[in-house]
């Protein structure tokens, strides 16, 4: 091979890598403005007037005014946001802490009949949560817990166990066990070891699931529509749903509520979302 071939296939090796960057970043491109048009052009709607969004709905709004976002505010969607935030918070915190626990006793453990335990929990992925709401209905209701946050808690919590264990018993199994020995030797106990050494290793796997917990809990819809009637512990999926009923002529005020929610969990994945991919990539890959 002379040195001018060599060169050439040089070229033409840089010129299809340029190229397969370049195709990637256009993709890349393209699927952010997909996934963030809509939810632009919906906080853009909430700044318009009903004429503005039936004149030119996919125009700029002729001027910035907060009146609809403080219309929206005043209409329930302070009151949807405020139970929304209690139920998801203290769904989200349990499940983790539950699942983590009980993904801790899986893999660290030595309970004899671990497999069968292992198969129960994640027998409970197969588990509709649509087929069990009648018996659960009566039961809320035997409890006193019917329209109360409490309902939705609970069943957030145990419908997201299974899953979130799955997940944290990925991640723990390739964790040192020379880490809990060494542990052991200096005198900690079971539940030192689990809050001291083993949590914090799995600190990307946790808040990977907290995310993902948080997402189902914001936007569960079923459960929220059936275990509550009262205004008051009504959460966003629902509420939503009512305001559009009540002032489903006023868009621009269904627009601003609609952004209104969206926006908690849109800065929530921002912020977290290093732990997050970094949580998955190596949970699931486990």
């Amino acid at each position: 091979m002379t040195a001018l071939e060599g060169y050439d296939e040089s070229r033409s090796a840089n010129f299809w890598a340029v190229l397969g960057r370049t195709c990637l970043v256009v993709f890349l491109i393209c699927l952010g403005i997909i996934v963030i048009y809509p939810l632009l052009w919906m906080a853009l709607n909430g700044f318009k007037s009903n004429a503005e969004i039936f004149g030119d709905p996919f125009a700029l709004p002729q001027r910035l005014t907060w009146e609809n976002y403080v219309a929206a505010w005043n209409r329930g969607v302070r009151n949807y946001v405020v139970a929304s935030v209690i139920v998801t918070v203290a769904s989200a915190i349990c499940t983790v802490l539950i699942s983590a626990w009980t993904a801790y006793g899986l893999t660290r453990s030595k309970m004899p009949g671990k497999p069968l335990f292992v198969g129960i929990v994640l027998g409970g992925l197969m588990l509709s949560p649509t087929v069990a709401v009648i018996p659960l209905v009566r039961m809320m209701q035997d409890l006193g817990l019917y329209n109360t946050y409490w309902a939705l808690i609970l069943l957030y919590t145990a419908f997201r166990i299974p899953f979130t264990t799955f997940l944290i018993r990925a991640y723990m199994l390739d964790l040192p066990r020379d880490l809990d020995e060494a542990a052991t030797m200096d005198g900690a106990s079971e539940s030192q070891i689990f809050w001291r050494v083993i949590l914090p290793l799995c600190k990307p796997i946790i808040v990977s699931c907290v995310i993902l917990n948080v997402l189902f809990a914001w936007n569960e819809y079923l459960f929220a529509m059936i275990f509550t009637s009262g205004a008051d512990v009504q959460t966003l999926p629902v509420g939503l749903t009512s305001i559009m009923a009540k002032h489903g002529t006023n868009y621009a005020v269904v627009f601003a509520a609609m952004t209104i929610s969206a926006l908690p969990i849109v800065i929530t994945f921002f912020a977290a979302q290093r732990y997050f991919i970094r949580g998955l990539a190596e949970g699931i890959g486990k």
